[in-house]
């Protein structure tokens, strides 16, 4: 038997799924937004109209699942955990609690500096150096985001009056494995940026069928000979009000 990547189709049925081990949420909002930074979740969280309506569960501990009110509209939000793996199976148990949309944002490295600026990123595809999407979509170098999650996301951000980017993103699975040689190959394809779960989540989400939103925001440089850590360590707090409007906004627009 070879491995998932060696497969030309995806094997059914699970033996347990998603809907076994989480309950649907009465009254769940349809759009739901999720993001990688404590400190963007924990500032949103503080709000008097925010409240905790579930928690996600696992070994490591309990994430809280809020519910706010935008623009006559309830939106879940919560903080996904990094890495493909952990972030999917989260993204997996909102949509059983009863998510219908989903809009994710998160910092990435930064491999053109020249192109991406302060622009925000719309990744139009992800190559696929991970192993979760292999789970959900048969083998491919590369994933695309679909068309309508393009446009959807490229209005918004023409309409709040943001600069943009787009391009492909590299979805790795070992952030202290971010070779020379691999960057360099990945640039020359035409790679704007490098993170840890987009070509995973657009697997997932074409999978289940439910419409999908990301867009990256520059942080770390990986795009000379020198790394740049620059303000990865702020985890997007700096702008946290613009991304997340942004991604309540993209809900609303899906």
């Amino acid at each position: 038997m070879g491995t998932i990547f060696q497969k030309n189709t995806i094997t059914e049925p699970a033996l347990f799924t998603p809907f076994d081990t989480t309950k649907k949420i009465e009254g769940f909002p349809e759009i739901c937004v999720s993001t990688f930074s404590e400190n963007i979740i924990q500032k949103f969280a503080s709000l008097k109209s925010v409240e905790k309506i579930a928690e996600l569960y696992t070994a490591n501990g309990a994430l809280p699942v809020y519910k706010t009110y935008y623009k006559n509209q309830d939106i879940a939000f919560y903080l996904s955990r990094v890495g493909a793996p952990a972030c999917v199976a989260g993204f997996e148990e909102v949509v059983a609690m009863g998510a219908k949309k989903f809009v994710m944002f998160g910092s990435c490295g930064v491999l053109d500096d020249e192109k991406v600026k302060d622009n925000m990123i719309i990744p139009v595809s992800a190559v696929r150096d991970e192993g979760t999407s292999y789970h959900y979509i048969a083998p491919s170098e590369e994933i695309k985001a679909s068309e309508h999650s393009i446009r959807v996301l490229q209005n918004v951000l023409e309409f709040c009056g943001y600069s943009y980017v787009k391009g492909k993103t590299w979805t790795s699975d070992a952030i202290y494995r971010e070779t020379i040689p691999a960057i360099e190959e990945r640039r020359q394809e035409g790679c704007l940026a490098v993170e840890m779960e987009c070509a995973s989540m657009l697997a997932v989400s074409q999978y289940r069928q439910i419409p999908f939103i990301q867009f990256l925001y520059g942080a770390d440089s990986l795009s000379s000979e020198k790394w740049e850590i620059r303000d990865l360590e702020l985890y997007g707090l700096t702008n946290a009000e613009k991304y997340m409007l942004l991604a309540f906004e993209c809900g609303l627009a899906l």
